[in-house]
C-alpha cells in the first residue's frame, strides 16, 4: 500500500520503513521553532527537573514575535528569560530585537525549513510550513520542552485528507479566499488530527507566499499539519533562500496513497471572502456582508504579512486615504526594508496608516491594535475567536489584504474588485 507524503516523512523520521494512521511513532526532530510566550514556561519546566541542556543548538531557531517588542515588565522579562536561555546554549540562529520578525515568515524566509523535515514550533501555526513539502505541527509547552532537550517526539500518524484546488483564481481573489472557503465548506472540525494536503491546478499556479497562507490556516480547520508538495515553484524559492544547509529530501505522496476523504474546490468560482465572528469557519462571499460598517482594519499576521501582501494593499490605497484606524504589519525586518525601498510605506503613510516594526501584538490582542468594546475589525489574521483581539465583546472579520485595504479605504467591509 501507498504512503501519503505527510506518512513518508513521518516513517523516515521515525526509522520506519512504513507507517499507517493511527501508529504512534518516535520521530526526530529536524528544527524547533521557540518564541517568546511559549518557549519560557518550557524552559521552567526543564530547570525544575535539573535539565538545562538543548539536543542541538544549530536545530532550534529562537525569535521574540508575540509581545515584540516588550509591552510591559512581564512581556520584558518573559524576553529576558528567553534573551539569557538562548545566550547560555548558544543558540546559533537567535534572532534578537532589530533582526526579530513573526516567526511562521522568518524561518522560511532565513532558510530554516527543508522538504522532507519534521519541524515543530511552540505555537498553532507552525502548520505554515508544510507548504515546503514539510511535516511541521504546533505543540504545547510541555512537548516543547522534551524537544529542546531530547530532539524527539512522539506522534500518532494523521490520517490524510486531499484537497484539490482547480481553476484559476478570478481578479480581486487570492489564496486567503480559498482556504477561508475550504475551511467554511469542512467547518473547524473538520480535519481533526488530519493532514490537509493541498494539490492541484490552483495550488501549482500559487507563490510559495500564497501557499504558506493556506497552509498556516490548516489548523483553523482542527488539521495536525498542512502539507504542500515539492515542485519548481518550492525549488525556486529554496534556491533563493537556503543558505547554510542546501541540502534536502524530497518525498511526494504515493498514486496509490490512502486518503480519509477528497474534497474538490472550484477556485475559478470563488469571490472575496470573509469570515464572520466569531469562527474562521464562517466564510461567506463579500457581497453577502459587504457595508457592515469597521472601526479597524489590519494588515500584518503570519497569514498575510508578506511581501506580496502589502504590494497587493498597496495597490489599493495608492492615492487615496483610509477611513479607519488601519495597522500596516511587515512581518520580518526583511520585508520591512523590502517595502520601504519599493516605496509601499509611502503609499501607506499618504493613506494616513500606522506602519509598525514586526510584531504579532495586535492579531492575539496583545498590543498594537486591541480593540474596545463594541468594536469591529477587518484583519488578515488567522483567528476571529471572541476576545481575540481584545474586548470580549469585540468583533474579528477575517479577509485578504485586497479586502482589507478596500474596505479600510471606504471604513466598511468592501469588495476590493471595486478597486481593481
Amino acid at each position: 500500500m501507498g504512503m501519503t507524503i505527510t506518512e513518508k516523512i513521518l516513517a523516515r523520521a521515525s526509522g520506519h520503513e512504513q507507517v499507517e494512521p493511527g501508529q504512534l511513532v518516535d520521530a526526530n526532530i529536524d528544527v524547533v521553532m521557540c518564541h517568546d510566550v511559549t518557549t519560557p514556561p518550557a524552559i521552567s519546566m526543564l530547570a525544575k527537573r535539573g535539565i538545562d541542556r538543548v539536543f542541538d543548538p544549530n536545530k532550534i531557531v529562537v525569535t521574540p514575535d508575540h509581545f515584540q517588542p516588550p509591552k510591559d515588565v512581564k512581556s520584558a522579562e518573559l524576553h529576558k528569560r528567553l534573551d539569557e536561555w538562548a545566550k547560555r546554549h548558544k543558540i546559533k540562529y537567535y534572532y534578537k530585537l532589530g533582526r526579530a520578525g513573526v516567526c511562521h515568515a522568518l524561518l522560511p524566509e532565513q532558510g530554516h525549513i527543508r522538504p522532507g523535515e519534521v519541524i515543530v514550533g511552540g505555537d498553532s501555526h507552525s502548520c505554515t510550513y508544510g507548504a515546503l513539502a514539510a511535516f511541521s505541527t504546533g505543540i504545547g509547552s510541555t512537548d516543547l520542552a522534551a524537544s529542546i532537550a531530547t530532539g524527539k517526539l512522539w506522534f500518532r500518524v494523521p490520517a490524510s485528507m486531499k484537497f484539490i484546488l482547480e481553476g484559476t483564481l478570478g481578479e480581486g481573489v487570492y489564496s486567503k479566499d480559498a482556504i477561508l472557503a475550504v475551511i467554511a465548506r469542512i467547518a473547524t472540525d473538520g480535519a481533526l488530527y488530519r493532514a490537509m494536503e493541498f494539490t492541484g491546478p490552483t495550488v501549482e499556479a500559487m507563490s510559495m507566499e500564497s501557499r504558506m497562507t493556506i497552509t498556516n490556516m490548516a489548523i483553523e480547520a482542527g488539521a495536525k499539519n498542512g502539507i504542500i508538495g515539492f515542485d519548481e515553484v518550492t525549488k525556486a524559492y529554496l534556491d533563493e533562500h537556503l543558505t547554510d544547509v542546501k541540502d534536502y529530501t524530497v518525498l511526494a505522496s504515493d498514486d496509490d496513497a490512502e486518503y480519509v476523504a477528497t474534497e474538490k474546490i472550484d477556485c475559478s468560482a470563488l469571490e472575496p471572502m470573509v469570515a464572520l465572528p466569531h469562527l474562521p469557519s464562517g466564510g461567506v462571499a463579500i457581497g453577502d456582508c459587504a457595508g457592515s460598517a469597521m472601526d479597524q482594519a489590519y494588515i500584518g499576521s503570519c497569514t498575510n504579512g508578506r511581501i506580496e501582501d502589502l504590494r497587493v494593499a498597496a495597490d489599493i490605497m495608492r492615492g487615496k486615504q483610509v477611513a479607519i484606524r488601519t495597522l500596516v504589519v511587515p512581518a520580518t525586518p526583511a520585508i520591512w526594508k523590502q517595502a520601504k525601498d519599493e516605496g509601499l510605506f509611502d503609499v501607506f503613510y499618504e493613506a494616513g496608516c500606522v506602519i509598525s516594526a514586526p510584531t504579532c501584538g495586535a492579531c492575539l490582542g496583545g498590543f498594537m491594535g486591541v480593540l474596545a468594546e463594541g468594536e469591529k475589525c477587518v484583519s488578515t489574521t488567522n483567528r476571529n475567536f471572541v476576545g481575540r483581539m481584545g474586548h470580549p465583546k469585540s468583533e474579528v472579520y477575517l479577509a485578504s489584504p485586497a479586502t482589507t485595504a478596500a474596505s479600510a479605504v471606504e471604513g466598511k467591509l468592501t469588495d476590493p474588485r471595486k478597486y481593481l
